[in-house]
């Protein structure tokens, strides 16, 4: 477990009778950014050092949605329901207005509730994710499918999927990997495979276009950041193109020599990007 999360305890609230776990950094001042978690993590895989970052100049909130990591019951039928509990996780905890912040999965979810309850929300960050299915939508490789059965250490893993093959990747690799997976990381920060089997067909659903968002996005008026990794197979980077297309007021950002985990790559130039896209959209926007 990293120093930062050892020295922040979990919290919960309780939605619904399901008590839900949830972290707080930073000032407890101004507008909250609430960060969506991805596929298979827990509020322990986010990296320290953005969480560091980030809090640094804003309240941040990171949360395990029903069923995952420390959260008690079980994970939500579909991307809908999970958005559903976010929005009761973040009225229970008296916030009537946020910033999100969803990587993966976590985006689907963020997309979902801001055109679910647009007012709850104030700008928004979709990190390598997409719209699920419809037209231009760019599916998934095969190959990721073949990485995720094959037998290889987290290192091959991430490098193929998140990171990259060349020495800047590979390094990368490393420092994520030696952030997260240390020898005091609680058994429960890792997501069972009862709720891995949920998660995906969740995401199955999503990219077969049942809930999915794509055709919705044009009614998606707040402030958005879109970010990307130029060579991302989980979500493939032509998907990023795409929402920009369709959000009224995007804004687009593809780092290099990247897969999926892009903003853990450059996690000192991912938290300037959003904290200067946060401040300029206060200070009135583009202009």
């Amino acid at each position: 477990m990293s120093t930062l999360y050892a020295n922040t305890p979990i919290q919960y609230v309780e939605v619904e009778g399901t008590r839900l776990a949830y972290r707080e950094f930073g000032d407890r001042t101004g507008v909250p950014l609430v960060l969506f978690s991805r596929f298979v993590g827990s509020i322990d895989d986010w990296d320290p050092v953005v969480i560091e970052r980030l809090a640094a100049q804003r309240h941040v909130i990171v949360f395990d949605n029903a069923g995952v990591g420390f959260s008690d019951g079980k994970v939500g039928a579909d991307i809908a329901e999970m958005a559903g509990t976010a929005i009761r996780l973040i009225e229970e905890l008296g916030i009537s207005q946020a910033d999100l912040l969803g990587f993966l999965m976590g985006g689907y979810i963020a997309e979902r509730l801001t055109l679910t309850r647009p007012d709850l929300v104030r700008y928004l960050i979709l990190v390598g994710t997409g719209a699920g299915a419809g037209e231009g939508a760019v599916l998934q490789s095969p190959e990721v499918e073949e990485w995720t059965k094959m037998a290889r250490s987290p290192q091959e893993t991430y490098e193929a999927m998140w990171f990259s093959s060349s020495e800047t990747g590979k390094a990368a690799t490393a420092n994520y990997l030696g952030r997260i997976y240390t020898p005091e990381r609680p058994e429960r920060a890792d997501v069972t495979d009862e709720a891995g089997v949920a998660l995906r067909k969740a995401v199955n659903d999503w990219w077969a276009g049942k809930g999915s968002t794509l055709g919705e996005l044009h009614n998606i008026k707040q402030p958005t950041l879109i970010v990307s990794g130029v060579r991302d197979a989980m979500v493939p980077t032509p998907n990023s193109f795409l929402m920009a297309q369709k959000i009224t007021n995007a804004q687009l950002i593809i780092y290099p020599d990247s897969g999926h985990g892009s903003l853990f790559q450059y996690p000192e130039v991912f938290s300037r990007a959003v904290l200067d896209f946060i401040a300029t959209q206060e200070s009135g926007g583009l202009r």
